[in-house]
């Protein structure tokens, strides 16, 4: 039986669980003193933990082992993409990105984006909840809004990726990603990316691409291309 994964970001310097994990823990759960729970800090580690105190504003535990486990995937994945108007739809991409495995989640503002910003607090609560839930020790960075020009001149330990509708030439992400390849992928707004913003990616680095026939909605091409990485590395 699976355990129910509590989320301590700073549980190595500060061993109480945060006001809504500990509530969670000792009010919904009904854990006591003396009870076992496994807490992960969202940085790749879990601990193994004893309740000292179960109080539902103060669950202080006392750390017995700690354990790092596989990552998952060997490879570094990163996604920025376009939001969309309706946040839900992003919120239900970064939900199933991080069930499925990535490292980073980088919001870029396009020339055709329709939606100008988002509100991290909200979509950082959903990556953990993912985390927690497909039982992973890794909680995915979530970046803050950058616009597409100064995103693309950052660098990257990797291999650089853009999917756009243009009809010019690119090859399909299956046939073009290579195993253990670290990735980052652009994933443009639902009206695309402009010309002029796919001619300054490949500028700096990027190779355009396509991840099929279909014409995908943003969330869902973003899902698609974190699936397609994970799947040409197993």
């Amino acid at each position: 039986m699976e355990k129910t994964i509590f989320f301590a970001p700073d549980i190595l310097s500060n061993p109480e669980l945060p006001f809504e994990e500990g509530q969670h823990c000792v009010k919904v759960l009904r854990k006591k003193e003396g009870d076992e729970i496994l807490i992960t800090d969202g940085k790749g580690f879990f601990y193994d933990a004893t309740i000292v105190q179960a109080h539902p504003k103060h669950c202080i535990v006392n750390i017995t082992n700690t354990v790092e486990p596989p990552k998952g995937w060997n490879f570094k994945l990163q996604i920025a993409f376009a939001p969309t108007k309706n946040i839900d739809r992003i919120e239900w991409f970064a939900e199933k990105t991080t069930e499925i495995g990535i490292d980073r989640l980088s919001p870029i503002l396009c020339q055709h984006s329709e939606r100008k910003e988002i509100k991290s607090q909200r979509i950082e609560k959903i990556l953990v909840s993912a985390m927690k839930q497909s039982q992973k020790a890794l909680l995915p960075i979530l970046d803050e809004m950058q616009s597409f020009s100064e995103f693309i001149k950052k660098d990257f330990d990797g291999q650089k990726y853009i999917a756009h509708c243009y009809p010019q030439e690119k090859s399909l992400l299956k046939d073009i990603y290579k195993k253990e390849e670290n990735a980052l992928i652009l994933i443009g707004p639902e009206g695309d990316f402009s010309e002029k913003e796919v001619e300054e990616a490949l500028k700096h680095g990027f190779k355009a691409i396509s991840l099929g026939e279909s014409r995908l909605r943003t969330e869902t091409a973003a899902l698609v291309a974190c699936h397609t990485v994970h799947v040409l590395n197993q």
